[in-house]
């Protein structure tokens, strides 16, 4: 099989969710999305990679975690992902969902914002937002929970390359995205809802250069999908998309116009290359760079895990607060 295939960016344009009942509507749609795009654009390119936004099946719009888990919270994977892994087998593609508000039985006091990874097989990763968007999300991160079972940073290895995910704000932290290209990945996958004025317009145009900067430090393909939506849909904020497809040398493959709106822009990705480039290169390795040893930073605790505290707006706010306390150097 070659090594080249096109990835689709894809992004939405929905309501806010009142309550779960609003997520098989919008189910249908993105099915509807990755069945247009696939079939659409096979005179051209075969698209086999297909990444939708954050909040794409439900937001954290509530404050509390009991009105979340009381009108939002689904179990994963459920009736909803089912729908992904017929396509997934019917067109031999691969689907990064956009994210759920996940109950989890094994963690029954917490609430986690979820994205899965769904191929021809099945179900293939999980990942839970490590760095939710504090202080407005009171969802919990795997950070919170002691001795946490799983792989927090999931990277799977499959015919496309070696893939792994994250959201949103995990993106404006570093380490997060490093940790995911030390697991192996070579495509990047950004689930995203992000808003302006941190958007896709100067000056703050955070999610453009975020979004380069990542692929070009790890030398990884990225791609990102945002959310589209207008204000009135998700106040208080609008919603610029611009998903975009990155090279490994930070180049912008392809890009939707700013703008609300439900689009979907495509672009080639080649691992053969990735890979040529990641072995023959001895200058700009970042990663072969790295000199861990002398970075200290994240030796000192900083934001503390909310163990045992129940997450609210107030309670993070004191976590900030106490965060800010270690940060050396501030007066």
């Amino acid at each position: 099989m070659s090594s080249l295939y096109y990835a689709a960016a894809c992004q939405t344009d929905f309501p806010a969710p009142a309550d779960r009942s609003e997520i098989g509507a919008r189910t249908t749609r993105m099915a509807a999305i990755v069945e247009q795009t696939i079939v659409g654009y096979e005179p051209f390119f075969d698209v086999r990679l297909l990444v939708f936004p954050e909040f794409a099946h439900a937001a954290p719009v509530y404050q509390t975690v009991d009105e979340l888990r009381r009108r939002l919270v689904v179990p994963l994977p459920n009736e909803y992902t089912d729908v992904y892994e017929k396509l997934a087998k019917k067109y031999g593609c691969y689907i990064q969902t956009g994210t759920f508000l996940e109950a989890d039985p094994d963690f029954p006091d917490r609430v986690f914002n979820t994205t899965l990874l769904i191929g021809p097989g099945g179900v293939l990763s999980k990942y839970r937002k490590v760095n939710p968007w504090i202080p407005w999300e009171v969802h919990s991160s795997p950070h919170d929970i002691p001795d946490y079972p799983y792989d927090a940073f999931p990277v799977v290895d499959t015919e496309l390359g070696k893939l792994g995910a994250a959201i949103c704000y995990d993106w404006l932290f570093p380490e997060t995205i490093r940790q995911l290209a030390f697991n192996g990945a070579e495509v990047l996958l950004r689930v995203s809802a992000y808003m302006d004025p941190w958007g896709t317009a100067e000056p703050t145009d955070w999610w453009t250069l975020i979004n380069r900067t990542r692929a070009l430090e790890n030398t990884a393909y990225v791609v990102a999908a945002n959310q589209g939506a207008n204000m009135a849909n998700y106040p208080p904020f609008s919603w610029p998309g611009g998903s975009m497809v990155v090279d490994y040398d930070g180049r912008i493959l392809s890009q939707a116009d700013p703008g609300s709106g439900e689009k979907v822009v495509v672009a080639p990705i080649d691992i053969n290359s990735l890979r040529t480039e990641r072995k023959r290169r001895s200058g700009h390795d970042m990663r072969a760079h790295l000199r861990s040893e002398i970075h200290q930073y994240l030796d000192q605790p900083h934001l503390q895990p909310a163990a045992d505290t129940p997450i609210d707006t107030e309670s993070l706010q004191e976590r900030i607060s106490r965060a800010k306390q270690t940060l050396g150097g501030d007066s």
